[in-house]
């Protein structure tokens, strides 16, 4: 990324989210065809485009179909989603892989301080046994910049897990557990644990392995288990190179370049910010811009349903119907 870009984007404030949102879009309707086509189809003129409301988004389902690219480059990157057996997997084209570092080193700073000060364990089985997953490259830099000689990563040796999660409780040692759904569930079951030292953060993700559960359920269990006072989760996906982290409760919360709308499922272009929020959350589609996602397209309408809050954190309330159920989706029942 030009250090113009880079500057403008992971500098932004939140007086000046909407115009550079607003000269990206711009940026993006010339310089990727994939999102200019779509933009020329629904016959949006985009000189007239003036508000956050007003910009397309595009479906998420294009990173399935098509190669999602602003300007022409060889990737350094090619993230790819876990998706279900027979589902066509995303696939997104990463330009600079500096930037991705860059957006979930100054995301995690934001929420969690400095990953040197942190004991960083993943527990991600299933990510770890494929190629091309963006939350193992950044839980692995993450790792690495804790520099921690227990830090690292577990498959299925829950023991092990259990064993040095004891040894650095008793050292006073603030551990970050990051693990997929069905992992966390797993290791709940077998070795529950009194906890105090350590924040464990899920990512989603069943795999089909165990009965769909919705978020407050998989969190009472895991605190129950753990005897934690909450459960940080994380909301990313293939198609961004940013993360939305909540602290409790399901409530997440975007770092300055990022931010969620809320589209309506009858009328996919239109699209409300969280200023439109007045006695109740919006409820609807979630959009994400994501201007970190410069090379790629920073305007995605997902196929997560979702609230927004009038400051603008928001919650994931599962999946829409008829949408393809995502490998990392938590299912409302």
């Amino acid at each position: 990324m030009s250090s113009q870009w880079n500057d403008k984007i992971f500098g932004v404030t939140e007086a000046g989210f909407e115009a550079l949102s607003l000269e990206i879009f711009r940026f993006q309707y010339q310089h990727n065809p994939v999102y200019g086509q779509y933009v020329d189809a629904l016959q949006v003129k985009p000189g007239e485009v003036k508000k956050l409301g007003d910009i397309p988004f595009l479906p998420i389902r294009f990173f399935k179909s098509h190669a999602v690219t602003t300007t022409g480059f060889t990737p350094q990157l090619v993230f790819e989603s876990s998706g279900t057996t027979g589902s066509i997997n995303s696939k997104h084209l990463v330009k600079d892989a500096l930037v991705y570092e860059e957006s979930f080193t100054r995301a995690f700073r934001q929420f969690y301080g400095n990953a040197s000060d942190w004991c960083v364990i993943g527990l991600l089985p299933a990510y770890l046994e494929r190629q091309g997953s963006s939350l193992v490259y950044m839980v692995d830099k993450l790792v690495k910049a804790s520099d921690h000689p227990q830090s690292g990563f577990y498959l299925y040796d829950f023991e092990k897990l259990q064993q040095v999660l004891l040894q650095l409780e008793s050292r006073g040692q603030e551990v970050l557990l990051i693990g997929v759904t069905f992992a966390l569930l797993d290791f709940a079951r077998q070795y529950p644990t009194p906890l105090q030292h350590t924040v464990m953060m899920e990512t989603g993700g069943m795999k089909g392995r165990r009965e769909e559960l919705i978020r407050p359920q998989v969190h009472e269990i895991l605190q129950q288990a753990f005897g934690l006072p909450a459960i940080h989760a994380e909301y990313g996906m293939t198609e961004l190179l940013s993360q939305a982290y909540s602290k409790g409760n399901g409530l997440f919360s975007c770092p300055p370049w990022m931010q969620v709308l809320i589209r309506e499922e009858e009328d996919p272009l239109a699209v409300r910010s969280a200023t439109a929020v007045q006695q109740k959350p919006l409820s609807g589609a979630i959009n994400i811009i994501d201007l970190a996602n410069i090379y790629s397209c920073s305007f995605i309408a997902t196929d997560d349903a979702g609230q927004l809050e009038a400051d603008g954190r928001f919650r994931v309330m599962g999946r829409l119907d008829n949408s393809d159920i995502r490998g990392c989706s938590l299912m409302v029942v």
